[in-house]
């Protein structure tokens, strides 16, 4: 029987493809942008449920929903991120940012 090959193990088999890192390597921002929102809720000092409650949704949703951008393994609605942000006294702001000429 073959060994399982791990997360970690096939990640960095994954990240040695080139043009698999690349793609990697341009998602970061949007999944520190996602932590923020973690970050942020446990700052409001509010639970899962109090959010889920706030959003009119359930708490597993609202755990579901964590979960997953943790995990880096979802991207949510920007209608989504703002219920949520609302849901912890905060408002979603999307800036554009210019990329710089000399890349």
């Amino acid at each position: 029987m073959k060994d399982k090959l791990t997360h970690t193990d096939f990640k960095k088999y994954a990240l040695a493809d080139e043009e698999i890192l690349k793609h990697y390597n341009d998602l970061e921002e949007e999944f520190l942008i996602l932590e923020e929102f973690i970050q942020a809720r446990h700052a409001s000092g509010k639970t899962q449920a109090e959010v889920a409650e706030n959003m009119g949704t359930k708490t597993s949703a609202v755990g579901r929903l964590e979960s997953s951008l943790i995990q880096k393994k979802h991207s949510p609605s920007l209608s989504t991120l703002r219920k949520y942000a609302k849901a912890i006294g905060y408002r979603l702001e999307v800036h554009l940012v210019r990329e710089s000429v000399y890349k």
